[in-house]
């Protein structure tokens, strides 16, 4: 469940809250809300600024109980860093350690001062609704397989109050993101015994309908032998979970209107097929359905915002596992559109699931499809865990989600879809390989996306070192669903 997000009224130093939360710069300097409460309890801030126990510090957290003067039970200061070089990044930041760290605290609701913060180059309404983000995105917890039940686990933060005055609709936005990235950090943290495809197909469902102007049919086995999805069959056969196709629509623009169109790869556990993981490979695998969680994210937001144009969202999900029935490296495997293709690696499988779907989706003659995908680990080692790699033959496209991606801090960075990469596709037994060797793996398997959309406006996401953030007690960032809900956000401008 979402926070409850409202805007705060009246001053910092006289709103009745548990916890007001204030930023502090180094070298003592107070932002505007911090001097408020210092000067109503009396210099209380300064003070403990100048004895050693508040930090301005990036991040630095530090909370103070009934200070004489301000109504609120705590205050919360949060480092802001050097104010010379406060900027997006740092405020965003400061703006989840400070949500992390009221979750922690035995407080119902609080209310910050910091989306009143001076951002350069951004205005009121992008702090109210990043300030927001981040703080409902600190304050998420994984509660769902507790055996202590979900309430044992849960933050008991449930309200936050933004400064913000009249940024209604900056406020309404953050909530609707808010609940997609919910929806996709669900999706990818769930684990794979019980995220299947069938379940995928059924958390879609429930959604769809619960909202007016939602449509959703989902493809079985044998209504996508019919289509002709030969390669998306052919990764689900070493599976004893049958596959799906998802297919959503929302409804929001002008009949006739043509739709935007998302596509995302769900395999809800990657064993790598016959060309099997190896152990300390395989146990993060549940994530490799997160680009189907990110775009099923970027449809709710979108419907839960009732943005006024029509989205068609796509999922092809399966299990890629291995049996006596799983394809084999060699297969020559027929594409629904016609093309055919040699596997040389079994552990490749986004692509020929997800080739299926970006043909079937044509159907709907979209203006535009965006697909996602956790799809190589190369996309990890060019890039990290920091930017989503981004490809596309159009220029426009590439440069609205860039912006997107640096509107709302979830960024990504544009690789080269050059020509030149096709001829590491070439095979002898087929029209093309589904891989293409070591060197720029990223980008020849978007070269092999690109082969399925020829004559569309398309764009590809690699999502692969953003989807979530490694280690054991590593959870689903949510990842790109800000990203699109942004760039969907834009076109209705």
């Amino acid at each position: 469940m979402t926070l409850q997000l409202s805007l705060a009224s009246g001053a910092p130093e006289s709103i009745d809250t548990p916890c007001v939360i204030v930023g502090v710069y180094t070298n003592g300097v107070l932002s505007t809300a911090a001097a408020a409460i210092d000067a109503a309890s009396g210099g209380a801030l300064k003070r403990r600024i100048d004895g050693g126990d508040i930090s301005g510090k990036p991040g630095t957290v530090h909370t103070l109980y009934d200070l004489s003067g301000v109504k609120a039970e705590r205050v919360m200061t949060v480092g802001l860093g050097v104010q010379a070089e406060f900027d997006a990044s740092r405020f965003q930041q400061a703006c989840r350690a400070a949500g992390k760290a009221a979750s922690a605290l035995s407080v119902g609701s609080a209310a910050t001062w910091l989306s009143a913060l001076d951002v350069p180059g951004k205005d009121a309404a992008w702090c109210v609704r990043t300030a927001a983000l981040a703080f409902d995105h600190a304050a998420y917890r994984y509660t769902a397989t507790f055996q202590a039940g979900p309430d044992a686990k849960d933050t008991k933060l449930k309200s936050l109050a933004l400064a913000g005055e009249g940024q209604d609709t900056a406020l309404a936005q953050a909530a609707g993101m808010a609940e997609g990235v919910r929806f996709a950090r669900h999706l990818g943290n769930m684990p794979p015994n019980i995220c299947v495809p069938a379940w995928i197909a059924e958390q879609a469902t429930e959604f769809a309908h619960a909202h007016d102007g939602v449509e959703i049919e989902v493809l079985e086995r044998e209504q996508m032998e019919a289509l002709g999805m030969h390669s998306l069959l052919a990764v689900a056969r070493g599976s004893a979970n049958p596959p799906r196709l998802i297919v959503l629509k929302w409804n929001g623009g002008k009949d006739g209107d043509k739709p935007y169109a998302f596509v995302g790869k769900g395999v809800t556990f990657d064993a790598g097929g016959l060309n099997i993981k190896p152990t300390g490979s395989m146990e993060e695998m549940k994530f490799d359905m997160c680009g189907a969680a990110g775009v099923l994210g970027g449809f709710v937001a979108a419907v839960k915002m009732k943005l006024p144009l029509n989205l068609v969202c796509v999922v092809p999900s399966v299990e890629n596992m291995t049996d006596g029935n799983a394809y084999r490296p060699s297969d020559v495997l027929n594409t629904m559109s016609g093309q055919t293709v040699e596997v040389l690696n079994t552990d490749a499988e986004g692509r020929l699931i997800l080739c299926d779907a970006l043909t079937y989706v044509q159907r709907f003659e979209p203006q535009a499809i965006v697909d996602a995908a956790t799809l190589t680990g190369a996309c990890v080692i060019a890039l990290g865990s920091h930017a989503t790699g981004l490809m596309s033959k159009h220029d426009d496209l590439a440069e609205e989600l860039l912006a997107a991606g640096e509107q709302t801090l979830d960024r990504a960075w544009r690789l080269p879809l050059w020509n030149e990469y096709q001829k590491q596709l070439e095979s002898a037994f087929a029209d093309f390989a589904n891989i293409g060797g070591r060197p720029a793996g990223a980008i020849t398997a978007g070269c092999f996306l690109s082969r399925f959309v020829e004559g569309q406006r398309w764009a590809h996401l690699d999502i692969a070192g953003t989807a979530w953030e490694s280690g054991r007690k590593g959870l689903a960032s949510g990842r790109p669903v800000s990203l699109l809900a942004q760039w969907l956000i834009d076109r209705c401008a």
